[in-house]
């Protein structure tokens, strides 16, 4: 079977129309949203705007047909559906605020159905494997302590790589073992933290961490090899290179996530605990978790159910 390479994407404008920028004000200022989802409404906005350029049409004149051949040039492209139906998302609330505002003469956005989505069940690793790439880390390389507490840390909290880039010294409290993390929309959550990444993160912070920031001194808790803050592109190298040493294929931090979430399940963890713990604001997100682990669903089927 042929395989669809996708194209190269147009690259949107690098600033956004007055238009557009009024928009991400309203969602910064009034909505009250983050500045990675805003940044996301951004890109997305800018290339329907870009896409109206194109065909001659100005936002006031907008009909459907703009908006969906606008989603049909991103399946051409080879978007998956997931990113067109964030797409769609981004541009239906642009829609409706710009039909409040009567920049758009037509209300579209009352035209538009949000598709539901299909949820791809998430890809998770074997306990073993997973002890595997925790010890992948050795001596021999400078940084080791910092990348084994990193590894340890994701599995063992489930946060997002941008809630661990972010993560602050003032944040972490090992005498407890607990840490404050902010969240989508800076939702607060407590999250313990687990003997051994707390073992790990006490032997970097006391015996890496303070050479790193004798330059540049940061708040951050995990510091690059120059001593500024990690980045996510930082942690999914470094993860990547570790899952290749040990074997494994297509590991990212969110596989990580992943597998916290899963392991809790499988090992009988409460389904509302591990929504708290993940930051899920649905508990239907969590839920997912509970089709990925077989063994799980059979002990419950033979458990709860009368003619078992």
């Amino acid at each position: 079977m042929a395989v669809r390479t996708a194209q190269a994407p147009l690259a949107p404008r690098i600033l956004p129309t007055p238009v557009i920028k009024r928009f991400l004000d309203y969602l910064f200022i009034e909505c009250g949203l983050s500045g990675a989802t805003v940044e996301a409404y951004r890109r997305d906005l800018c290339e329907f705007w870009d896409h109206l350029d194109r065909t001659g049409v100005p936002l006031a004149e907008a009909t459907m047909d703009q908006v969906q051949s606008h989603l049909m040039a991103l399946h051409q492209r080879g978007l998956a559906v997931a990113s067109i139906a964030r797409h769609l998302a981004s541009l239906k609330m642009f829609l409706r605020h710009s039909h409040a505002r009567g920049d758009l003469k037509r209300d579209l956005a009352s035209l538009i159905e949000s598709p539901r989505k299909w949820r791809n069940l998430p890809r998770t690793v074997h306990y073993k494997q997973i002890d595997a790439l925790l010890s992948a880390p050795e001596p021999g390389d400078d940084l080791w302590l910092r990348d084994r507490a990193i590894l340890e840390m994701l599995y063992a909290t489930g946060m997002r790589v941008s809630e661990l880039t972010h993560l602050c010294l003032d944040q972490v409290n090992t005498e407890v073992g607990y840490l404050r993390c902010f969240g989508k929309g800076g939702k607060e959550r407590i999250i313990p933290i687990g003997s051994s990444a707390l073992t790990a993160l006490c032997e970097y912070l006391d015996g890496l961490r303070p050479a790193q920031q004798r330059r540049l001194p940061q708040d951050a808790v995990f510091l690059s090899r120059t001593g500024r803050p990690m980045d996510r592109t930082n942690v999914w190298r470094l993860i990547r290179k570790y899952a290749v040493q040990v074997g494994l294929k297509d590991v990212s931090p969110h596989t990580l996530r992943h597998c916290f979430a899963t392991h809790l399940l499988a090992g009988g963890a409460d389904l509302r605990i591990v929504q708290e713990l993940l930051g899920h604001a649905d508990v239907a997100t969590t839920q997912i978790y509970t089709h990925v682990d077989s063994s799980r669903l059979k002990y419950v089927h033979q458990r709860y159910h009368p003619r078992q």
